[in-house]
């Protein structure tokens, strides 16, 4: 062969070549027709025409909808990436030519807003994957259902009717929504049913959701809410206690809105209402035994039968236990003799009585103890407001602060008890309407303001000055009896009402003008005293209108007043000595009138005898 020869051939197999090439740069990124010509362990060989195969692994023709394997001589759709690789192989792809097919048909559905058909396959972060015939969808957890669930993993596997809500070939993208195809669908069926719905009809669903109020009950593609007061007549803290999600029920319709299309339904009222029952049964006074239920800080609720339950109070529970929680006087499930206190029978409530069963103790008490006894126990808690002391059959009574000490602030003596001290008391007062006990230690004592006979508006009292304010001076009128002398109560004179004119613990005259036996102050004045004096002194030693001065008129009271005070303190001593002497020479003066009293006898017979002679 010659050179020329060679060089043409040469030219003509480049031009070949490089046309084939272009050829096989068209089809690249197409969908193109391949024969499987052998299967080897996960991998098919698939013959597309070319000098060499490729090869696609079995994964891409299992599952997402695919029904069965295709095998050796089976024409199929692949899609061609690469006509070559480094290898010498076709990079083939059996899941985009899919795809490539169903992108069409996906578009136009789309554009007509029409629903497609798709296979729910596998769960990813934030929803789940969804195979739309080949190419794969997004299907975002807000859009499952017309309601947010909290566990769709039954729909994996199962394929449902889908809307395109967003579609993106470059990226590949496909957002799909079943939500929409369900609220469309449900729209329809609840159009149908609501035209004729009404008021206790009775109806068939399935419970579809379950919260804390209630349940949603599927009745066909449109829901009716069970709340959970009408689920039983008997107490139901919540709905899973009756019912479960997927549970086939039997309902009727309460209430129906067909403004808002709300549907309220109950199964309660399917049966026989025990309330009308109950109205004959139970009666006031009545004695049964029920099951606690339930308990709360306000009491607990007694079954007397299925649908009927009672409130105990706390205060209904015990004739002693007053401030204990309910929980530690009874527990659930516990059986307990009640007895029946009130019946409303429109507001369909009954209130019992524990305690009404037992022996009241505070009529025990109020037998056994007369008011004024004397009593002895345990302190068993300390309040702001008092002691509570034990006393017998686990009652408590009460020291109120204010009968602590006769004197002395409760607020301050109250620091001196500790609970476990035995303390003594007196018995003040037995309430057994309110189930109370009143004590007092102070009463153990006599009231120092009791019986005083000083302590008597306008007497005249001496008292010891304890304590100097700005607002005037307190006294101590006797031990235990207090007193308060206003600063304007000081002295007649407006220049001596100051209390700087004063010193602590000493001895003032006052005259009193008023006694507060509930706060157990007496009010004093010096000035009305000072008032008193000069009135009693116009009174002893003139009047003004005589034609003394005031001056002279008080100057006279005063000097006498001291005069006698001083002729007092002198004779006083003198006349005691007289006294003392007097009884000492009792007996001698006795006797020396005796002896007088003879001499003068004497004489006088004498001289009437010496008279006689003289006649003769």
């Amino acid at each position: 062969m010659s050179n020329k020869q060679e060089k043409i051939e040469v030219e003509s197999f480049a031009d070949l070549f490089a046309e084939q090439i272009k050829i096989d740069e068209k089809k690249e990124g197409q969908v193109v027709k391949g024969t499987i010509i052998s299967i080897e362990n996960d991998m098919m060989i698939i013959d597309v025409g070319y000098k060499t195969e490729g090869r696609i692994s079995i994964r891409e023709f299992s599952g997402k909808g695919n029904s069965k394997l295709p095998v050796e001589g089976d024409i199929i759709d692949v899609y061609l990436e690469k006509v070559e690789n480094r290898n010498g192989e076709a990079v083939l792809s059996r899941e985009k030519a899919r795809r490539e097919e169903s992108w069409g048909t996906l578009e136009k559905a789309s554009e007509d807003k029409e629903k497609v058909n798709g296979t729910i396959f596998g769960r990813v972060k934030g929803g789940f994957s969804v195979d739309l015939d080949g190419a794969i969808a997004f299907l975002p957890g807000s859009q499952v259902d017309v309601r947010p669930t909290r566990d769709a993993n039954h729909l994996v596997g199962s394929t449902q009717l889908f809307h395109i809500l967003k579609m993106d070939r470059r990226r590949g993208n496909i957002v799909v929504s079943r939500r929409s195809v369900l609220e469309e669908s449900r729209a329809e069926a609840k159009a149908e049913l609501v035209s004729t719905m009404e008021e206790g009809q009775i109806l068939e669903g399935i419970i579809k959701n379950i919260t804390d109020y209630g349940a949603f009950v599927d009745l066909g593609e449109v829901d009716g809410l069970l709340h959970v007061t009408d689920i039983s007549w008997k107490r139901i803290s919540h709905p899973t206690e009756a019912l479960s999600i997927g549970q086939k029920v039997k309902v009727q319709v309460i209430k129906f809105n067909s403004d808002t299309q709300r549907i309220s339904l109950g199964m309660k009222q399917l049966e026989e209402d025990p309330w009308e029952i109950a109205q004959n049964k139970y009666n006031v006074d009545d004695k049964f035994t029920g099951r606690v239920t339930n308990i709360t800080d306000y009491g607990a609720f007694v079954e007397l039968e299925s649908g009927i339950e009672g409130l105990v109070h706390v205060s209904e529970m015990s004739w002693t236990k007053k401030n204990m929680q309910p929980g530690k006087i009874v527990s659930t499930s516990e059986e307990v003799e009640v007895k029946v206190l009130e019946i409303d029978s429109e507001k369909r409530r009954i209130s019992l009585g524990m305690k009404q069963c037992k022996p009241n103790p505070w009529l025990d008490l109020q037998k056994n103890y007369k008011i004024g006894t004397e009593v002895e126990g345990e302190v068993k808690s300390i309040t702001e407001f008092g002691l509570f002391m034990g006393l017998p059959g686990e009652m408590d009574g009460l020291i109120h602060l204010s009968d602590l000490d006769w004197n002395s602030s409760g607020e301050d003596l109250i620091s001196n008890f500790k609970k476990g001290d035995m303390v003594k008391a007196k018995l003040l007062e037995i309430d057994i309407e309110k189930e109370r006990v009143s004590l007092g230690i102070k009463q153990l004592t006599e009231d120092p303001m009791e019986g005083n006979n000083k302590l008597k508006k306008g007497n005249v009292v001496t008292s010891v000055i304890k304590s100097i304010t700005e607002k005037g001076l307190h006294v101590e009128i006797s031990e235990g009896v207090n007193g308060f002398v206003k600063k304007s109560e000081l002295s007649k004179e407006r220049s001596d009402q100051r209390v700087d004119r004063f010193a602590v613990d000493e001895k003032i005259d006052a005259r009193i003008l008023s006694v507060d036996s509930k706060s157990r102050e007496v009010s004093l004045s010096i000035k009305a005293l000072q008032v008193a004096e000069e009135k009693q002194a116009l009174k002893d030693y003139g009047s003004v209108d005589s034609g003394a001065s005031l001056g002279d008129i008080l100057g006279a009271a005063i000097e006498e007043k001291a005069k006698t005070e001083t002729i007092s303190k002198i004779s006083k001593p003198k006349k005691e000595k007289a006294k003392a002497k007097a009884q000492k020479d009792k007996p001698k003066k006795e006797a020396k009138t005796k002896v007088k009293k003879t001499s003068k006898k004497t004489t006088s017979k004498d001289k009437a005898a010496a008279k006689k002679d003289d006649k003769k």
